[in-house]
């Protein structure tokens, strides 16, 4: 089954990638190595907004980093075949968060599950979460990826 079609099956349709709001490109590439922009919390119904601990909860959490997750298979498939990917490295994860929030770790589990789903042990990886006071658009969720690739 291919990766879209597991997308699929999950709920999700790969999107058309999303244009950088600044100035930045959403993908560069050394070698096999793809370093992919942050991606927001946006999907379908629009942009997940908030700060969690004040007005998003952990469960709301972990669908904007799933939705994240999905913008940047979404921003790989601009660039590669999703099917080239051959191991997610690393994730950053940048979660809104509210002063007493510590539990960026667990809303970064959407996107890491998601990728574990989709891509099986290639995506095991590296990864940080932490809180910001605050992220793009008043996003929720921000992550970005570095990817390696086959050519």
């Amino acid at each position: 089954m291919t990766i879209e079609a597991k997308l699929k099956d999950l709920g999700y349709d790969l999107p058309k990638p999303a244009a950088p709001v600044a100035a930045y490109v959403p993908v560069t590439r050394s070698g096999n190595l793809l370093f992919v922009s942050g991606q927001l919390s946006t999907g379908p119904d629009g942009l997940v907004k908030g700060h969690l601990g004040k007005d998003v909860d952990v469960a709301a959490g972990q669908k904007a980093a799933e939705l994240c997750a999905v913008n940047i298979l979404g921003q790989i498939a601009a660039v590669a075949p999703l099917e080239n990917i051959t191991a997610i490295l690393k994730l950053t994860v940048l979660v809104a968060s509210a002063p007493d929030f510590s539990e960026q770790h667990l809303v970064g589990n959407g996107a890491s599950e998601l990728f574990i789903k989709v891509l099986g042990d290639r995506a095991k990886h590296a990864r940080a979460a932490f809180g910001v006071a605050a992220l793009p658009l008043g996003a929720a969720v921000e992550i970005d990826a570095v990817v390696e690739i086959r050519d």
